[in-house]
């Protein structure tokens, strides 16, 4: 799978596609270096990667246009992670509402969580925004746990608590 890993105002990030879209996206990670087998990325993925430059700098962007390749995700992972990108940058949204908007009863969260956990996309598929119902900031998976996911609500200048 080609790849490519590029600077940020937050650290080094990567990014994978294949002809359906994206596969993979990394956020910044103190340890990842860059590797031998990098791709040059085509001009659709460089457009993206500028798109994040600017997000990371505090210029917001809405990434629900991107194409993602989810040919090998369950239905019900697809389906949290097309809901989850309908949350704008600056807005949250809780796992039950995340249930509810694909059809789910309020007992789906947990699994909602656990879809969101396994997001390959963090950031471009926003599960940064999704929060408990208290608005409590709960697990992220993504490198710095929920300290980075505060970080990013903040600089999209989400209500926290």
């Amino acid at each position: 799978m080609p790849h490519a890993t590029f600077s940020t105002p937050l650290g080094t990030c990567a990014i994978a596609w294949s002809d359906a879209g994206l596969t993979r996206f990394l956020l910044p990670d103190p340890d990842r270096g860059r590797s031998d087998t990098e791709a040059t990325p085509p001009a659709w993925v460089a457009t993206i990667i500028e798109r994040v430059r600017n997000h990371l700098a505090g210029d917001m962007q809405d990434f629900c246009d991107v194409p993602f390749d989810f040919g090998r995700m369950p239905a019900f992972n697809r389906s949290v992670l097309e809901a989850t990108l309908r949350v704008k940058p600056g807005h949250t949204a809780s796992y039950g509402e995340i249930a509810a908007a694909i059809g789910e009863a309020p007992a789906a969260s947990r699994a909602v969580g656990g879809a969101l956990g396994s997001n390959p996309c963090p950031l471009l598929i926003p599960c940064h925004r999704i929060v408990a119902a208290s608005g409590n900031m709960t697990g992220f998976s993504g490198p710095g746990g929920v300290a980075t996911k505060a970080r990013l609500l903040a600089l999209e200048g989400a209500q926290l608590l």
